[in-house]
């Protein structure tokens, strides 16, 4: 399966609860802070929810 990487460019200040709470899902903790997760639509339904607040890009195998 297709793995991507996430990675948090903007800050959580002044954002709603819930798109901390999907960061804190994501497993990204702090600014600059990246995770690899595998493609899924549950994945990227949660990455929909935050994406102008994160950066998003395939990883190759």
């Amino acid at each position: 399966m297709a793995k991507i990487k996430i990675t948090q460019v903007k800050s959580v200040i002044n954002s709603p609860e819930h798109q901390r709470k999907v960061l804190v899902a994501l497993g990204i903790h702090k600014l600059n802070h990246s995770v690899v997760k595998e493609d899924t639509p549950a994945i990227q339904g949660m990455v929909d929810r935050v994406r102008h607040l994160v950066n998003v890009e395939q990883v190759e195998k």
